[in-house]
């Protein structure tokens, strides 16, 4: 209980119950309350300022089929100030995840994550710009939902590791004449978002969320990947420059058994990584191929599952 301190208090008796925010603040000792309002998430930020906390608050909409709304709350001269409401692309219950990071352009902002049907995220970017808070995302006319393969969820990550979210878009790849609709890969293109909305590419990526790996793909030859599946095996295809021929570059496995070291190790193959049950492994189909060893030999990773949700 300090001096011109503020205290932010959620309350929830249960999941039926509405969940009450409340903000006090402490002078000369004494408590008064600023603000009382109902809730679904929140959390502090600092989106204005980095010198000043706000709160970060969803409210579900007026029924259960609405949209919910985010707002921005920050503390001025005694007084608790409210932004206009910002609306988000579904429903307060469908939301999964919230996390802050900076924007491309530098401006801090909350990213929520929220499930659309059974097989898709869509991602909302709350940020002030010229003191105005706004959902950025909106103004992004190629929009911001992600269609994920096989009932996975694909998140907002930074993938590059530049401190700064990349958000996700599915590429659907070019299919070879042998390969079934039912059997289509998919590219994952990462961008970074600025505060007008713009998109800035960044990264591109194949996710086998089955078998729980990632690679990173090289611009230069990423655009014009094709991968097949047989079995554990994927095949990757790489057309030429005109999209009319393409040839086998590279195959990746993944072995277990008490022989996976010596599978990974045979047949022109390496290994790629290994855990107590897994070997990965990769083949170069062909002495021209554009993919190089040491190429992936480091674009290699594991998924990783989320330490507070268990998702991947």
């Amino acid at each position: 209980k300090n001096p011109g301190k503020e205290i932010v208090v959620g309350k929830r008796v249960s999941d039926q119950v509405i969940r009450i925010l409340s903000v006090y603040t402490y002078q000369s000792e004494k408590a008064e309350k600023l603000m009382s309002t109902e809730y679904y998430k929140f959390l502090t930020c600092k989106l204005r300022s980095p010198e000043k906390t706000e709160i970060f608050l969803i409210q579900p909409g007026e029924t259960e089929s609405d949209r919910a709304v985010a707002v921005l709350y920050g503390y001025q001269d005694g007084t608790v100030m409210r932004s206009q409401p910002a609306e988000l692309s579904g429903m307060a219950a469908d939301i999964k995840r919230i996390m802050v990071s900076p924007l491309d352009s530098g401006e801090s902002a909350v990213y929520v994550a929220s499930a659309m049907g059974e097989n898709a995220i869509i991602t909302d970017v709350f940020a002030v710009s010229n003191g105005r808070f706004s959902n950025v995302s909106q103004s992004n006319e190629s929009g911001t939902s992600v269609q994920t393969l096989r009932n996975y969820y694909v998140y907002a990550d930074d993938v590059d590791g530049d401190g700064v979210l990349e958000l996700p878009d599915l590429i659907t790849m070019k299919p070879l004449e042998q390969v079934r609709l039912a059997n289509q890969q998919y590219l994952i293109r990462w961008y970074a978002m600025d505060i007008n909305g713009k998109e800035r590419n960044k990264q591109y990526t194949f996710h086998n969320f089955a078998d729980g790996w990632y690679l990173t793909l090289n611009d230069r030859w990423a655009s014009r990947i094709t991968v097949t599946q047989e079995g554990t095996r994927y095949l990757f295809y790489l057309w030429d420059e005109a999209f009319e021929t393409y040839s086998l570059a590279m195959s990746v496995y993944a072995f277990s058994g008490t022989d996976r070291v010596d599978l990974a190790q045979t047949d022109g193959r390496f290994v790629l990584y290994e855990t107590e049950d897994v070997v990965y492994a990769a083949k170069l189909e062909a002495d021209n191929s554009e993919i190089l060893f040491n190429e992936i030999t480091t674009a290699f990773h594991l998924i990783q599952k989320d330490w507070k949700t268990g998702e991947t």
